[in-house]
C-alpha cells in the first residue's frame, strides 16, 4: 500500500485533497486581488473560457446516450423545478424583509439568491455523490426557466422600475459559451474516442484536469472581484448571515422536495445540491452591467460566491450523512 500512495501522481494527490486545494485556491485568489488589483480586469475576461473548459470536462464525464435517457426522467426534472422556482422563492421571500435597507444590496441578492446555478453544481453534487448525469440534463431547462422567470420575480420583490434592468443577452450568452459549446465539444471527443485509440487517450487525459480547472476556476473568480469590493465590503458582510442560513435551510428544503417525489439517493442529492447553490458566476455578468447607483449589487454577488464556495466544501461531506445511501 505504501508504494501505491508513492506512486501517485500530482493529479492523483490533488483529487485526494481536492477541498484543500479549492481552499488553497480561493485563498490565493483572495490575496492575488489585494495585492495586484490592476489585475482584475484582465482576470475577469477570464472567467467564461475557464469555467467553459471546467464544464467541458465535466460533460466529457458523461456519456451523450446517458444524458439522452435522463432528459426522460419526469420525477428528477420537476422535482428540480419545484424545489428552484417555488422553494427557493418562498425562502427568500422569508428572508427579504430582514435584509438590509440599501436597494441595491437587496438586488444583488436578488440576482444571484432567485436563479439555480448551471455549472460547477454539478462538480460538486458529483463530489457528493449526487446525480451529475440527471443535473447535466436538467442544465438547459433551468437556465431558460430562469431567464424567463427572474424578471417577474423581481417585479414581484421589488417593483416594475427594477426588474427592467435585467437583460436577456448574458443569460443567452452564458448558454451557447458555458452550456451549448462545451457541450458540443465534449460530444465530439466522445465520438472520437469510441473509434480512435488517440482520441480515448486524448478524452483520457481531459478528465484528469478536472481539480486543477475547479482550482483555476475560483482562484480567478475571486482575483478578479476581490479589488471590485473596495469600500462596499461593510455594506455586503451584513448578508453574509443571510447566504449562510440560506445554505443551511436548502438542505432541509431539497431533501424534503426530493423525499416528495421518491427520489433514489443519487437524485435526492442532486436536488439538494441543485437548491443550494446559485447562479453567481452567469449573474455576475448582469449585475455588473448595473447603473452606476446599483454598483453595490455586483459586490453582493461575489460575496455570495465567496460563501457559496465554502458552503459547497461543507455539503460534499454532510449532504451524504444527510442522504444516506440506500
Amino acid at each position: 500500500m505504501g508504494q501505491q500512495r508513492a506512486g501517485k501522481g500530482p493529479v492523483e494527490r490533488m483529487e485526494d485533497h481536492q477541498v484543500a486545494v479549492y481552499l488553497a485556491a480561493m485563498a490565493a485568489g483572495g490575496l492575488l486581488g489585494r495585492l495586484a488589483p490592476d489585475l482584475g480586469p484582465g482576470l475577469a475576461h477570464a472567467i467564461n473560457p475557464v469555467l467553459g473548459a471546467l464544464l467541458f470536462v465535466t460533460f466529457l464525464q458523461v456519456p451523450a446516450a446517458d444524458l439522452a435517457r435522463s432528459l426522460r426522467d419526469g420525477r428528477f426534472l420537476a422535482a428540480a423545478l419545484v424545489v428552484n422556482f417555488a422553494v427557493v422563492p418562498l425562502v427568500v421571500a422569508a428572508m427579504f424583509t430582514f435584509l438590509p435597507a440599501d436597494q441595491a444590496v437587496r438586488l444583488g441578492v436578488l440576482l444571484v439568491l432567485l436563479c439555480p446555478c448551471v455549472d460547477y453544481v454539478i462538480v460538486f453534487s458529483g463530489l457528493a455523490g449526487g446525480s451529475s448525469r440527471r443535473l447535466l440534463a436538467a442544465t438547459p431547462l433551468l437556465l431558460v426557466a430562469q431567464m424567463l422567470l427572474l424578471p417577474v420575480l423581481l417585479y414581484l420583490f421589488m417593483g416594475a422600475e427594477l426588474a427592467d434592468v435585467v437583460e436577456v443577452r448574458p443569460f443567452l450568452e452564458a448558454f451557447l459559451f458555458l452550456i451549448a459549446v462545451p457541450l458540443a465539444l465534449a460530444w465530439a471527443l466522445q465520438a472520437w474516442a469510441a473509434r480512435r485509440p488517440a482520441g480515448e487517450r486524448v478524452s483520457a487525459a481531459a478528465t484528469t484536469t478536472m481539480v486543477p480547472l475547479m482550482a483555476a476556476t475560483l482562484l480567478t473568480v475571486v482575483a478578479s472581484q476581490v479589488p471590485k469590493l473596495g469600500d462596499s465590503l461593510t455594506d455586503v458582510a451584513a448578508v453574509v448571515p443571510f447566504y449562510a442560513a440560506f445554505l443551511v435551510v436548502m438542505a432541509f428544503a431539497g431533501k424534503a422536495v426530493a423525499r416528495l417525489f421518491r427520489l433514489d439517493t443519487g437524485g435526492a442529492r442532486a436536488i439538494v445540491f441543485t437548491g443550494a447553490t446559485r447562479n453567481s458566476l452567469v449573474v455576475l455578468p448582469l449585475a455588473l452591467a448595473l447603473p452606476d447607483g446599483l454598483a453595490v449589487a455586483a459586490a453582493a454577488v461575489v460575496t455570495q460566491t465567496l460563501v457559496e464556495v465554502l458552503g459547497m466544501i461543507a455539503y460534499v461531506r454532510l449532504v451524504p450523512r444527510l442522504i444516506p445511501a440506500r
